[in-house]
């Protein structure tokens, strides 16, 4: 609207909304601020006739109903066009007029004559070139013909004739720079398990353009913690894309990452996330980090394929296998040709690249650019269709090469397993300070997070350690009843017996009477701190006393025996309770204390 009212030049307006699927129903700008786990989330934005920009994030929504919610989106825009122009015929202000430059046209003809000979060749030739040095020492070669002042001139003339080219050969004789037919795909090369080290990795090569893919599971902890004017959120499934230069032949520093290569990391990232598993079903923080290795157009379509295999690679169980692929368009006043998978002079001279990633059931992702006004409902629909076909071709090569994800992960992942508690014991897991947890930690070799739902997430590479990790704490909260056998480890011994702990945070007490058949003078002839032992319990008294025993018959079962009635002078229990005390008269013994 600002600028459709001010003095700048423009082709517009231009209107945008955001339509969404409630119940199975299309919605323009549905009520939903985060927008976290919808169904669809389509941004359209479009002139009066013309679609420019398509952004889209889906749960494999099929091509026909994405494309019925692009046709709702473009009639709601041109309801705000129509009050946008009402604005304009009030206070709308007359245009500036600009006036292309104009190159002198007697050089135009000299540089298109010097030309003349090699164009051909080099545009046929161009996608075989390394790199881009190819462009660029045609360009030097033809500015050493001419004035040296007139350098920038000659640039624009060379790009001018490479447009015209490049678009006639496609629109006139259907022959596209490397040779291929409108709708065919590069060659395709697929390997998986590449790094062996790492938990999954995987190569993804189309023609020039290669991704090596490498998939990282982490402890639940490990998500990256967001704030935003919202809260604070967690993701716990991240994509990172990297361009480095030499994937392109050039040099250059290597640094933070750009603007190009947040926006492709994070269309791979969303092509993928709806088929991410949830937490409950794989408890895992999932890091994928892309490197492009070689870059010849549509690398944010090469790093969603390579990572969809990474991830399989490395027994993540996603929902279903992603693919994507890009689209490109050549039009002229009364024609126009789609192009399925560009390369990267195609991209840079054709008029628009289409992203379309998903499974075989929908679409996951959509990202469109265009260098022209917009796309008609035809195009688009059109685009869909030629999508799906190469999106099916791409996902039946990379599932020969893997057809589902591995069942087992790799050995040098963490092992990362759920037990569930009682709120209320959560406190007692902590411990006083984090005494007891850390102490899990350090004992088991594990990673333990807790969290607020009693959900406890234990991880560690040792297998071992894990299983006993949990073994301990899902035992927390459990009672301990008469009859019951466990095994121990004794805590600590007196002269009167063993302190053994059967039970997080409950220790029970086996009488030397209840410690061998015959009478035992010294506990620590029969065990020692740190030891395993299996016990039993006699009884519980009215607070919480446990006494135990580690009498068994030869078929393993409890053995009642009373205890000894004779007591030794270190001996500071009666029998036959070591928690009872007895009164017998001012004559017998002395009421003893616990």
């Amino acid at each position: 609207a600002a600028l459709a009212t001010s003095p700048i030049p423009w082709n517009g307006p231009i209107a945008a909304v955001r339509v969404g699927l409630e119940d199975s129903q299309l919605v323009v700008n549905p009520k939903n601020g985060n927008r976290d786990g919808v169904v669809l989330d389509l941004v359209v934005s479009s002139s009066k006739d013309l679609v420019p920009m398509i952004e889209a994030g889906a749960t494999q929504v099929p091509e026909e109903q994405i494309f019925t919610a692009i046709e709702t989106a473009v009639a709601e825009n041109k309801n705000i066009i129509s009050v946008i122009n009402e604005l304009v015929s009030v206070v709308g202000k007359d245009k500036i007029r600009v006036k292309k430059a104009e190159i002198d046209s007697e050089l135009r003809q000299q540089v298109e004559k010097a030309l003349e000979s090699q164009i051909d060749d080099f545009v046929t030739n161009y996608s075989k070139q390394e790199g881009g040095g190819a462009l660029e020492g045609l360009r030097e070669s033809v500015v050493l013909q001419f004035d040296p002042k007139n350098k920038n001139d000659i640039y624009q003339i060379i790009e001018d004739i490479l447009y015209k080219t490049i678009r006639e050969n496609i629109l006139e004789k259907q022959k596209r720079p490397d040779g291929r037919k409108l709708d065919e795909i590069r060659p395709l090369s697929i390997e998986v398990g590449t790094l062996p080290r790492v938990h999954g990795s995987a190569i993804f090569q189309r023609g020039q353009t290669q991704a090596l893919t490498v998939t990282t599971l982490g402890a639940p902890s490990l998500g990256q913690t967001l704030e935003t004017a919202e809260g604070e959120t967690i993701r716990r499934y991240m994509h990172h894309y990297n361009f480095p230069p030499f994937s392109t032949g050039e040099t250059g520093r290597v640094g933070a990452p750009k603007r190009r290569e947040i926006g492709h990391g994070a269309l791979a990232e969303r092509a993928l996330a709806s088929v991410i598993p949830s937490e409950e079903e794989f408890p895992y923080a999932i890091r994928v980090v892309s490197e492009i290795m070689s870059s010849n157009g549509s690398t944010s379509m090469a790093s969603t394929c390579g990572s969809t295999m990474s991830l399989m690679d490395a027994g993540v169980p996603i929902k279903s296998p992603v693919a994507g692929i890009s689209i490109g368009l050549v039009t002229s006043k009364d024609k126009y040709l789609l192009l399925t998978d560009i390369i990267g002079i195609e991209d840079h001279y054709t008029d628009m690249d289409f992203k379309v990633a998903g499974t075989r059931d929908g679409i996951t992702a959509i990202q469109l650019d265009t260098k022209i006004d917009g796309l008609t409902l035809e195009i688009i629909k059109e685009t869909l269709s030629r999508a799906k076909t190469a999106r099916m071709q791409i996902l039946e090569a990379m599932l020969k090469i893997l057809p589902e994800s591995r069942k087992e992960l790799s050995q040098y992942a963490p092992k990362i397993h759920v037990v569930t508690i009682p709120v209320d014991k959560i406190g007692e897991l902590i411990g006083p300070g984090g005494k007891v947890i850390k102490k899990l930690m350090a004992d088991f070799n594990v990673t333990i997070d807790v969290n607020d739902n009693g959900s406890v997430f234990v991880s560690g590479a040792d297998q071992d350690g894990v299983n006993n990790a949990i073994g301990w704490i899902g035992s927390l909260g459990q009672e301990a009843k008469p009859g019951e056998i466990y095994e121990g480890t004794v805590a600590r011994i007196q002269p009167f017996g063993a302190f053994v702990n059967i039970l997080p945070g409950k220790d029970g007490l086996v009488h030397v009477s209840q410690m061998g058949q015959g009478f035992v003078s010294d506990p620590s002839q029969i065990v020692h701190e740190g030891d395993k032992v299996r016990v039993w319990v006699i009884e519980i008294d009215a607070q919480n006393r446990i006494s135990l025993s580690m009498l068994f018959d030869e078929a393993g079962q409890p053995l009642v025996k009373a205890r000894e009635p004779r007591r030794e002078p270190n001996d500071r229990f009666s029998a036959p309770s070591p928690f009872r005390s007895r009164d017998r008269g001012r004559g017998g013994p002395q009421r003893r204390r616990f």
